[in-house]
C-alpha cells in the first residue's frame, strides 16, 4: 500500500472519488484521512452537517440531479426506462454517485458500506456501463504473497472472484483481458495471464478444459501481444511466471484466494470490479474505515488509468 500510495503521489491532482454512503461514520473517517493525506478529493453523498470540513452533495437539492436523470434516461429508455422514473431513480444515492462519475463530475465511486454487492453493481452497470468493447464486468482480489519472486514483485490479480458465477469461454476471455488490464494499471507490470484448468489436448468430458482452451484462442485473436497461457492449476501458473490467474468459476477462485491468505500467509486486498467505462468499486459491509481508505486508493488508480 505504501507504493501505491507513492504512486499516487506523483500523479498531481487528487482524483476525486465519492461516496453514496456519506453519513456512514467509516466512510467520514476514510474521507477525512484520504483529503488530509492529499491523496484523493473526497465528495459525500448526504446532506452535510454543520461544520464538517468535507464536500457534500445532496441529491434531493442538487441542481446536477436533472441532468443526471436525463443521462440515465438515455442510458435506460431501451430497456423500458421512462423520464419519470429516471428523476427518481437518479436521486438514489448509489446511483446519484455513479452518475456523477458518468457525466465526468467525480473520477470514481465506492460503495457499499451499507448497501449489497448486487445494488452496487447493478448500479454502476446501469449508470457507468462497461469499457468500449467489453461486455462483461468481474470482479478480482490483489494477492500480497511472501515470496517475492512470485507474480510481480510477490503481488498477483485472481479472477474472477467476485462477480461472475460460471462464465462462458467468451466471458472468460474477457476476464482475462480486463485483468491483464489491471495488472498494468494497479502492479505496473507487464501482465501475464494463465487461465487454469485449462489443457489443448483434447479432453472430452472435461468441459471447464476446453472452455478455458477456447477462452485462450479468443484471447490471442484479441490481444496476439498478450503473454497467455494454459496451465493446469496455479502452481503450475506461477511457476510460469503468471502475474495473473484466471479461474474457470467463482468457487475456484474463492477457495483458491481464501487458500493462498489463510494457509500460504498471503494477504488479499478486494474484490475490486474491472470491467466498468469508469472506475466503481464494492465495499463489504463489514468493512472498517482502513478497509474504505484502502479501496479508494485502488479506486484513485483505477482512475489514472483509465484517464479519468
Amino acid at each position: 500500500m505504501n507504493a501505491q500510495i507513492e504512486r499516487l503521489r506523483r500523479l498531481g491532482r487528487p482524483k476525486r472519488i465519492v461516496y453514496p454512503e456519506g453519513d456512514d461514520p467509516r466512510i467520514v473517517a476514510a474521507a477525512r484521512r484520504l483529503a488530509r493525506e492529499g491523496l484523493a478529493d473526497p465528495i459525500l453523498v448526504g446532506r452535510a452537517p454543520a461544520g464538517s470540513e468535507l464536500r457534500y452533495v445532496d441529491p434531493q437539492s442538487s441542481p446536477e440531479a436533472g441532468r443526471y436523470a436525463a443521462l440515465y434516461y438515455q442510458r435506460r429508455r431501451a430497456r423500458g426506462v421512462s423520464e419519470r422514473d429516471a428523476a427518481r431513480i437518479a436521486r438514489r444515492p448509489l446511483y446519484f454517485a455513479a452518475l456523477m462519475v458518468a457525466a465526468g463530475d467525480a473520477d470514481g465511486t465506492v460503495g457499499g458500506a451499507s448497501a449489497t454487492t448486487a445494488e452496487t453493481v447493478r448500479a454502476a452497470l446501469h449508470a457507468i456501463g462497461t469499457a468500449p468493447g467489453v461486455r462483461t464486468v468481474s470482479g478480482f482480489f490483489i494477492m500480497a504473497v511472501r515470496q517475492r519472486r512470485f507474480g510481480a514483485g510477490g503481488l498477483l490479480v485472481f479472477s474472477d472472484c467476485a462477480v461472475v458465477v460460471d462464465p462462458s469461454a467468451g466471458e472468460l476471455a474477457e476476464i482475462a483481458l480486463a485483468a491483464a488490464g489491471s495488472v498494468r494499471t494497479l502492479l505496473d507490470a507487464e501482465p501475464k495471464v494463465a487461465l487454469l484448468g485449462c489443457s489443448l489436448e483434447a479432453v472430452p468430458d472435461d468441459q471447464q478444459a476446453r472452455k478455458a482452451a477456447r477462452a485462450l484462442e479468443e484471447i490471442s485473436r484479441r490481444a496476439p501481444d498478450l503473454a497467455a497461457l494454459c496451465a493446469q492449476d496455479a502452481a503450475q501458473a506461477v511457476a510460469a511466471g503468471a502475474n495473473a490467474l484466471i479461474f474457470p468459476n467463482l468457487n475456484a477462485g474463492n477457495i483458491c484466494y481464501k487458500l493462498v491468505e489463510r494457509f500460504g500467509g498471503a494477504a488479499a486486498f478486494g474484490p475490486f470490479l474491472q470491467g466498468l467505462a469508469r472506475p466503481a468499486n464494492d465495499l463489504s459491509r463489514a468493512c472498517t474505515a482502513e478497509d474504505v481508505y484502502g479501496v479508494s486508493l485502488i479506486t484513485a488508480l483505477q482512475a489514472a488509468g483509465t484517464g479519468s
